[in-house]
């Protein structure tokens, strides 16, 4: 008897009924069987966390190196999840700044100093995004919790073009990209759009190659710039074009209601679990910004207040009590991801990297150097507190390199690395 041969189920399947179509989660049969499986893995994910002003030091990093570190303040809502995650000392960008300098974190480099890098200040989460193209909904998310101006916000994802990706700042808007349908009408505005932004942009382009040659050339190089930011917009409406008539999966979970940060930090963790999970995106960052309402932590202050403590230890107090509510709210994010499987059955947690950090070393002082770094599942050997030599310095584009080595990203150096990260993997 012949064997039959079975196609994977196409990735995009929906369970249609009553006028609704259920995504399915990432199953096994949506894997290719034989050889092809066994090449072809199921994906990695990528999230990063940060906030613009940094953790209390001693309140974060652990006294003692390897394993058997004591648990600090900062990271007792993370203990449960010890095994999981690895704190790293000694990794910053080496750059300068204060707030200014806070934008570097997923990049390494400073936007104003960026012209001359090859791929200008992109950072770690675009880079990623790049590879993924149309597989997925979104290339990538970019959230934050509240909207914050100037040094009190984030700005942490960049194009390779030296564009900063702004942050979808309510969970209600979120959630309605993410999972709610749009009707027939709906669609067809979306693709007019498209059309009549490709059709701009194609005048654009014809107009600015008609007086190329007619500019000097640093004019010329500008130009250049110009065209390839033009052509990096008409690929993303091209990939967006390819999913306006695909259904978006449908969840468990009522609109959320836009609310204070404490409330909002945990829906929008939320809601990128269920992102991951029904496989609308591989690739997020969500950003805490600097002006928060402490008051429904007990607080009388502000978050931007508290980080210039000065050494005060009311003003510590209060800090560590800010800082403690992001890594429960991140622990409880891990321990989501760790309860989802994926489709072999494996926890997402471990096929998802999750960065938490700043670019922000020190608030008090405004220091950029010794930055908070805690990366989280990914398949990694976690479970230590890695301290790298404080005189020979590793560049934490180093760790993000092997990050993107991880993710799939075929690339010897990320920015500013020298290579990997020593003695991690």
């Amino acid at each position: 008897m012949i064997p039959l041969k079975t196609r994977p189920l196409d990735r995009r399947t929906f369970l249609r009924g009553g006028g609704v179509a259920l995504a399915l989660p990432l199953l096994e049969a949506m894997q290719p069987r034989g050889r092809a499986a066994a090449a072809e893995k199921p994906p990695m994910r990528m999230v990063c966390v940060g906030n613009p002003l940094g953790m209390l030091p001693e309140a974060f990093f652990p006294a003692e190196a390897g394993a058997d570190y004591t648990i600090t303040p900062a990271l007792e809502p993370l203990a449960a999840h010890r095994r999981d995650f690895t704190l790293f000392s000694h990794l910053d960008h080496d750059v300068t700044g204060g707030h200014r300098g806070v934008h570097a974190f997923l990049s390494g480099l400073r936007d104003q100093d960026a012209s001359d890098w090859p791929e200008r200040n992109i950072s770690v989460d675009q880079r990623a995004a790049e590879l993924i193209g149309a597989r997925t909904r979104f290339p990538s998310i970019t959230a934050g919790v509240g909207h914050a101006d100037g040094d009190m916000a984030c700005r942490m994802s960049w194009t390779r073009n030296g564009v900063n990706v702004p942050p979808v700042t309510k969970a209600s808007e979120l959630f309605r990209a993410l999972f709610v349908a749009e009707d027939a009408e709906d669609r067809r505005r979306q693709a007019k759009a498209h059309a009549v932004n490709a059709s701009i942009l194609d005048a654009v382009r014809a107009q600015a190659n008609a007086f190329h040659a007619e500019l000097g050339t640093r004019d010329q190089q500008k130009l250049d710039e110009y065209l390839t930011s033009v052509r990096e917009v008409e690929r993303k409406i091209g990939m967006a074009n390819g999913w306006v008539d695909q259904p978006k999966p449908e969840v468990e979970l009522e609109p959320p209601q836009d609310g204070p940060f404490t409330q909002s930090l945990r829906v929008f963790f939320e809601l990128l679990a269920l992102a991951l999970q029904t496989d609308s995106t591989r690739v997020a960052t969500l950003e805490i910004p600097g002006v928060i309402d402490t008051q429904n932590l007990g607080l009388d202050g502000g978050y931007h207040g508290f980080s210039h403590h000065g050494k005060a230890e009311v003003l510590q107090r209060g800090l560590l009590v800010i800082e403690k509510f992001q890594t429960k709210e991140l622990a409880r994010f891990l321990g989501r991801l760790s309860a989802m499987q994926d489709a072999d059955g494996a926890r997402m947690l471990d096929r998802t990297m999750v960065l938490f950090g700043s670019g922000m070393g020190n608030g008090s002082s405004h220091s950029n150097k010794d930055l908070p770094i805690l990366l989280a599942g990914g398949g990694f050997r976690h479970g230590e507190h890695k301290v790298y030599s404080e005189q020979r310095r590793a560049p934490l584009c180093n760790l993000y390199t092997t990050m993107l080595q991880r993710f799939g990203v075929e690339t010897d150096k990320f920015n500013k690395a020298s290579g990997t990260l020593a003695d991690f993997s």
